[in-house]
């Protein structure tokens, strides 16, 4: 077995372990600070205080009195300069995937060069660009692979396709790079030969 081969095959066991062992280190170490803030030293109690206490936010926060205390924590949070910033950013972005104000509901496919065949991956945002002077437009946001990034373009109407796809799944696609979604498909490319 040679050098090059071993290097290879350390390379792909990487991508298969990495993912896997960086969410089971943030969750330990999210599970383990709680653990530590706990007066009782029982293994797992840290899991049980950490679903009941996001449950019961949530329950709590189902509420008029909830609700208000959410508001007026978001005014307070939405006045500081810095924190304003980061946390209207984390805010919009977690409720673009879920609750009642879903944004990535609607994936597309963009063609950035009329009569290419080549396309590019994303969501609506915002079908109405009126108030910019470009009613014309459509917000069309495109997540980049393997990156918690991503990109807005504002693209005429005739420009995109709208998938019958689940979100989730272009999602899913998109961010792994074309790797992850819609279960494997048939290959149209010539079979690569195999390197000995």
């Amino acid at each position: 077995m040679s050098l090059k081969l071993l290097v290879r095959y350390f390379l792909r066991g990487c991508l298969v372990t990495a993912p896997l062992g960086l969410t089971v280190y943030i969750v330990w170490m999210v599970l383990s600070a709680v653990d530590r803030l706990l007066p009782l030293p029982i293994p797992g109690l840290g899991l049980v205080v950490t679903l009941t206490l996001i449950t019961l936010i949530g329950v709590l926060t189902s509420n008029v009195v909830g609700r208000s205390v959410v508001e007026l924590a978001d005014g307070l949070l939405g006045r500081l300069p810095l924190v304003k910033l980061v946390y209207t950013s984390i805010k919009d972005l977690v409720s673009a995937f879920v609750g009642d104000k879903r944004r990535f509901d609607v994936p597309v496919a963009v063609t950035l060069s009329p009569g290419s065949g080549a396309r590019l991956l994303g969501f609506v945002t915002r079908d109405n660009l009126g108030r910019l002077g470009m009613p014309d437009l459509v917000a069309v946001y495109c997540p980049q692979s393997y990156n918690f990034a991503g990109y807005l373009l504002l693209v005429p109407r005739g420009q995109i396709e709208i998938l019958q796809l689940p979100a989730a799944e272009v999602m899913t696609f998109v961010v792994s790079g074309g790797v992850s979604g819609f279960g494997v498909g048939q290959s149209i490319l010539p079979p690569q030969q195999s390197v000995r």
